[in-house]
């Protein structure tokens, strides 16, 4: 059976969770592999809204098996809450639906409160980030200091590498001009705590999967953000602290590279950014506050305002050659109906020079203003379309040449929020 990735093709907020939970109903396993609770996917199912962090969005289908790989940071107390708040809807009702990695690094209180601080520090300099604790917890992995929720399953282990954590996370609050309200007993019982509350989920992820897929069950991977906030392929240093592009999906689950069939990268009709760093075809207008308003860009975790802008091609092609997509799933085509005009960035300029692929420089790229091409738009409602021909003449136009641009096909459309309110033109999973 194939293995797919699913990651988003822009700065994210794509609507990757509403795709996933979509194509969950031909695969057997979702796995979550990278990022933190600093991610939100928002899935309206039947007219109703869930909103998950942690948990991969195929926790909506019974019988599926959802993982989340050590490639994940977790905030035990929000993955608590989003078992208790699922369970209480009815989901979740088998405990081996859900699979936990014991080498996915726990966020700790001090990470949140490090990272609260340092953007309070950095003022107008700040990166953006949402202030959970997520690239704290990235650089005590990379340092060989990090806690794995396999040490939450031993107090006797977590309360001595709490011990040699906490002076270095004081220290360094102190510095930030920061109170420290760390109690090393209080952080200690609360940590074992949630362990017991996480262990009937803990185990051998990769370990998991590895039988999973030689059993010949197909497997979904879910990523969190989008490929220009990768930390090593975006706009650096306005990134998260993970890698979010779909080699990863690899590395953060634990399985090999050879494993995945194909990859799609999910993108809007226009394009958002939250947070600082470049973005040639921002709209700070009426339009852009249009695009905003009709497609309700605010934060599914932050509640931040999104920036907005028209659809860049350069941004999107890079992230089809850094991804090697095979395919593009749009979202929120509907967003753009009754816009007599709709554009698409096609070149870069800067100063005197223009640009046809992305520069890999970021004063560079904070300098280009975007080029656009212009196509008609439409007024038609798209409302209860099932089917690609359904679609306005100037809707289908506007697709076919995004593909052009990007060289990529389209394989799939979203014309409203609910799960049915998707045209899927090519399904990986039957291919």
């Amino acid at each position: 059976m194939p293995n797919v990735v699913i990651i988003g093709a822009q700065w994210g907020d794509e609507g990757k969770g509403k795709l996933v939970d979509l194509l969950t109903q031909d695969a057997d396993v979702v796995v979550r592999f990278q990022g933190g609770n600093n991610a939100g996917h928002t899935l309206v199912v039947g007219g109703e809204k869930t909103v998950l962090h942690l948990i991969p969005a195929g926790i909506l289908h019974p019988g599926k098996s959802c993982v989340i790989g050590n490639g994940v940071v977790a905030d035990p107390e929000v993955l608590c809450l989003e078992i208790d708040r699922l369970k209480k809807r009815g989901f979740l009702a088998d405990d081996g639906q859900l699979v936990l990695s014991f080498d996915a690094h726990v966020i700790m209180p001090w990470h949140k409160a490090i990272d609260v601080a340092r953007e309070a520090r950095a003022g107008a300099g700040k990166i953006g980030t949402t202030g959970r604790g997520i690239g704290p917890t990235y650089e005590d992995k990379v340092a060989r200091r990090g806690l794995r929720i396999r040490d939450l399953l031993d107090e006797a282990r977590l309360a001595r590498k709490v011990k040699e954590r906490l002076p270095g996370a004081r220290d360094e609050l102190r510095r930030l001009g920061a109170a420290d309200e760390l109690d090393e007993a209080a952080v200690v019982a609360r940590y074992a705590e949630l362990g017991r509350k996480v262990r009937p989920y803990a185990r051998d992820a990769a370990l998991w999967l590895h039988r999973a897929i030689q059993s010949g069950k197909s497997v979904l991977f879910e990523g969190a953000q989008g490929t220009l906030l990768d930390v090593d392929h975006g706009t650096y240093p306005f990134v998260t602290s993970s890698n979010t592009v779909a080699g990863n999906a690899a590395c953060g689950s634990g399985i090999g590279p050879t494993a995945i069939d194909s990859v799609i990268g999910v993108t809007k009709a226009y394009s958002t950014r939250v947070g600082g760093g470049p973005y040639p075809s921002e709209l700070t207008d009426a339009t852009g506050e249009r695009l905003r308003q009709v497609g309700g860009e605010f934060g599914a975790t932050t509640g931040r305002p999104r920036r907005t802008g028209w659809l860049d091609a350069l941004a999107l092609r890079y992230a089809a050659r850094v991804n090697g997509l095979d395919g593009l799933a749009v979202t929120k085509l509907d967003v753009l109906t009754g816009f007599p005009e709709v554009k698409i960035a096609v070149k870069y300029r800067a100063g005197g020079e223009t640009f046809d692929e992305m520069p890999s420089d970021l004063e560079t790229l904070e300098r280009c203003e975007a080029i656009y091409e212009t196509l008609p738009g439409w007024t038609e409602n798209l409302d209860g379309m099932s089917r690609y021909q359904d679609l306005p003449a100037n809707a289908r136009a506007y697709l076919e040449r995004l593909a052009r641009l990007v060289g990529v096909k389209v394989m799939a459309v979203s014309v409203g929020a609910d799960r049915e309110r998707t045209i899927i033109l090519e399904n990986p999973f039957r291919k």
